[in-house]
């Protein structure tokens, strides 16, 4: 029960400190107008980058505005459109399928419920507390590879996979700032805590005592 005290408070202090220097942090970094353009921009995001996927949807997103749009859309055209996000056969299928899916079974309206929205061809957790983010819901925190990373070096997590790692943030943080810690750690791990070469000596958190890897070059 200590540590998990001391966990709280100093994540009452990270994320302060990380609210002072990322002022003004988007939930998503990803371009749409639309509920059906944010979740198909965010299934195209896994293992891409948002400045990628953003170029791609500039165009596409022109065609498809609409989940009937993307439902009915060719297989052989979207895939055409996606290539560039990297793995565009199995995107330009999860997202027909996804859409056909909420088109049959949800009414033609992406659910915004967790348990609906993992059961969509190509959504999981990650993707879904995204959506529900975005849309005011907080039900969980988004793991992504920069999430997974920085909860491993501020020492939040020792989790081998997205949902222990989820499980830990949720615990350490309050529930009330859930749907801002993505973009804060995203706005982190770009600026200072990157994966090849963490700027530790630049490093606010680093240079406060907030991070167990202080003193490492």
């Amino acid at each position: 029960m200590k540590d998990i005290i001391v966990q709280r408070k100093r994540a009452v202090i990270v994320f302060r400190e990380l609210k002072k220097r990322y002022d003004n942090v988007p939930m998503l970094f990803l371009h749409y107008k639309t509920d059906a353009q944010m979740l198909c921009a965010i299934i195209l995001s896994a293992q891409s980058t948002d400045a990628q996927v953003n170029k791609v949807t500039k165009e596409l997103f022109k065609k498809y505005k609409r989940v009937d749009d993307f439902a009915r859309a060719d297989l052989r055209t979207p895939q055409k459109e996606v290539f560039s996000t990297g793995f565009y056969k199995s995107k330009g299928k999860r997202v027909i399928d996804c859409f056909k899916k909420i088109k049959s079974e949800f009414g033609g309206k992406v659910p915004l419920k967790m348990s609906d929205l993992i059961s969509l061809p190509g959504v999981g957790r990650k993707t879904a507390n995204l959506v529900l983010a975005n849309k005011g819901i907080i039900d969980g925190i988004a793991v992504d590879t920069h999430v997974f990373r920085l909860a491993h070096r501020i020492g939040f997590s020792e989790g081998k996979n997205a949902e222990k790692v989820e499980s830990d943030l949720m615990n350490a943080f309050e529930k009330k700032v859930w749907p801002e810690i993505n973009g804060l750690l995203i706005s982190h791990g770009r600026a200072v805590c990157t994966a090849k070469k963490p700027s530790c000596n630049n490093c606010f958190l680093n240079k406060k005592g907030l991070c167990p890897r202080i003193g490492v070059n």
